[in-house]
């Protein structure tokens, strides 16, 4: 279930504090074996027992117990299993109960029903995780990470996300917080005996604190580029002159027949985009249609929706037929003006048929790759696109390892690194130039709040109702 799913289909009203036991559906909605409905607040076990065949107020946390589900009537709606948690042992923290019945979506209805009637109230999206936050039984980068872990399409993104959910984010925030808190404590007392001339912060110590939280900062948001793509895909744009092979290698890189292969040139002649999982990543590859001169109307068309994907794209595979005399270095050309006009794009140069072409390398001053890098491939025969892939992989990654290394995955967590590594900067500054303490003091107390919105220890009724109204309902 998609975490901006059509169930959030409510206005979202924080409700930061509030006694009322609430309901909802927690799986998709529709025909299918099982449905689950949670139940949270002080009158939950209460509530649920008026219904029950059992009674289940006195029930150890955490068992399961099997009945029927009845009306206020008394008619049978159901047979149900119900899970029960104590307070302070639910993912909330309140008193909870999950209801476990067939998922007839009359049978949903009429549970749900029989519920408010008894004295529960719909949930708002997200109002289950943000009980949870409000109850400490996570930080705010937790509860954000529950939303991308339902909507994780890959185990990069799966990984990246259930780390963050099991804190690895928060702690590495929390020590870089307490570091920079304690020293700001101190500069903040020195500024009390400001008339004795006291210094109780050692300023080269503080500096090269300073100077390390703030390299560590950097590369954390250096990271969200990474993060984010792998969140949200990478697409990877085959860009080329007509029969180089471009869907060829679609089709060999998806292992099928995805792209109508012919010798005829400008075959393709508009965008076919498919999705690829490489290692846990997602890249979404866009075959175009050959770029050249004196296309007719519609495959015109086409060229400029290429043209627009080359824009759009992350990674730009340019495809050179080697059998063709020049095709390398006029694609050499084209790749380093991609690479001069965006230099944020990865460009690799990819020299396609080498396997029929008898003489196909050129000298390297004839072809300045600059910053493009080349791979040999056959995309007939397979050859080389393993190291394509492995290629792809690298050249997403960098120098981060996604397995070990923290990686930012929110625009929220983002911008507020961002705006941290930007006080931290200034308070640099402030200390190589002998600036006052007063001045020192102030940045580090920014830098400090920003890295606090993060985890929430820093909060706005207005920020955590725009983080929990994208959640789903019964999440």
């Amino acid at each position: 279930m998609d975490a901006n799913s059509s169930l959030s289909c409510f206005t979202f009203v924080p409700m930061l504090i509030s006694n009322d036991t609430i309901c909802a559906l927690s799986t998709p909605n529709g025909v299918g074996a099982i449905a689950l409905i949670r139940i949270s607040g002080a009158k939950s076990l209460s509530i649920v027992s008026d219904c029950f065949s059992k009674k289940l107020i006195d029930k150890p946390s955490h068992t399961a117990h099997f009945g029927y589900f009845k009306s206020p009537e008394g008619v049978l709606i159901d047979e149900v299993l119900i899970t029960v948690f104590e307070l302070g042992k639910s993912f909330t923290g309140e008193e909870s109960a999950e209801i476990a019945c067939h998922a007839s979506p009359y049978i949903q209805q009429q549970i749900l029903n029989t519920l408010l009637i008894a004295g529960c109230r719909l949930a708002e999206p997200g109002e289950y995780t943000m009980r949870a936050f409000m109850n400490g039984k996570m930080d705010l980068s937790q509860a954000e990470a529950v939303a991308d872990l339902i909507a994780s399409q890959t185990k990069g993104a799966h990984d990246i996300a259930l780390k963050q959910l099991r804190g690895g984010f928060s702690n590495e925030l929390k020590d870089l917080r307490d570091k920079l808190i304690h020293f700001a404590s101190l500069v903040e007392l020195e500024l009390d005996f400001a008339e004795e001339d006291v210094e109780f912060a050692d300023r080269k110590e503080l500096l090269q604190l300073v100077i390390d939280v703030l390299k560590y900062i950097q590369r954390l948001a250096n990271s969200f580029e990474l993060g984010n793509a792998i969140k949200n895909g990478v697409p990877v744009a085959i860009v080329g002159a007509p029969n180089t092979g471009k869907s060829t290698l679609l089709n060999q890189l998806l292992g099928e027949d995805r792209a109508i292969v012919s010798n005829i040139a400008g075959t393709t002649r508009d965008v076919i985009e498919e999705t690829l999982n490489i290692e846990g990543i997602l890249f979404r590859l866009i075959d175009t249609a050959g770029i050249r001169e004196g296309a007719e109307e519609i495959e015109a068309m086409g060229i400029v929706r290429s043209r627009e994907k080359i824009q759009q794209a992350t990674v730009v595979l340019c495809m050179a037929d080697v059998t063709e005399e020049n095709s390398l270095v006029e694609v050499s050309k084209w790749a380093n003006e991609i690479l001069a006009t965006h230099p944020d794009k990865k460009v690799l140069i990819v020299a396609n048929k080498v396997d029929v072409s008898e003489k196909w390398a050129i000298d390297s001053a004839q072809m300045p790759l600059r910053h493009a890098e080349l791979i040999e491939i056959s995309a007939k025969e397979g050859s080389g696109i393993e190291s394509l892939r492995s290629k792809l992989v690298e050249v997403v990654t960098g120098d981060f390892n996604i397995s070990t290394d923290t990686i930012v995955s929110n625009a929220r967590h983002y911008d507020a690194l961002i705006r941290t590594a930007a006080s931290l900067a200034k308070a640099q500054y402030d200390l190589e130039h002998n600036v006052t303490a007063d001045f020192v003091a102030m940045d580090i107390r920014q830098a400090m709040y920003d890295l606090g919105t993060i985890t929430g220890d820093i909060s706005t009724d207005d920020l955590l109702g725009n983080i929990f109204s994208k959640f789903c309902i019964g999440k």
